[in-house]
């Protein structure tokens, strides 16, 4: 099953999760204080972060989370648009090695 992935710039981690958190009609998997939240529903696989260099409220990226995903990868489209595709394991070993205190694990039903 693919999911479609977007990763979003936002200043206000707090403000962010309960905005999104409302729209999207559940809490995030993961929130990593004042720096990341990740949201992991059946349709789409959404992140938000304080990232240097990319103002608030812009995209950051694509992708898809592939459950066929071999690997992680990414490429970019026509428009310059970095566009990446991983299974939810590779997600969750990256948002490990950034942040190893997340201790972060894939719901087995959520996407694998």
């Amino acid at each position: 099953m693919k999911k479609l992935h977007i990763a979003l710039s936002t200043e206000d981690i707090a403000a962010s999760v309960a905005d999104y958190s409302a729209r999207l009609g559940c809490r995030p998997d993961l929130v990593i204080e004042g720096i990341y939240a990740l949201w992991r529903t059946d349709q789409l696989n959404l992140s938000i972060r304080q990232a240097a260099g990319v103002p608030p409220g812009q995209l950051r990226h694509l992708g898809w989370e592939d459950d066929e995903a071999e690997s992680f990868s990414m490429d970019k489209d026509v428009n310059g648009i970095t566009w990446e595709r991983f299974a939810a394991h590779h997600q969750a070993d990256e948002i490990n090695e950034i942040w190893p205190g997340a201790n972060y694990r894939v719901d087995a039903g959520a996407g694998e």
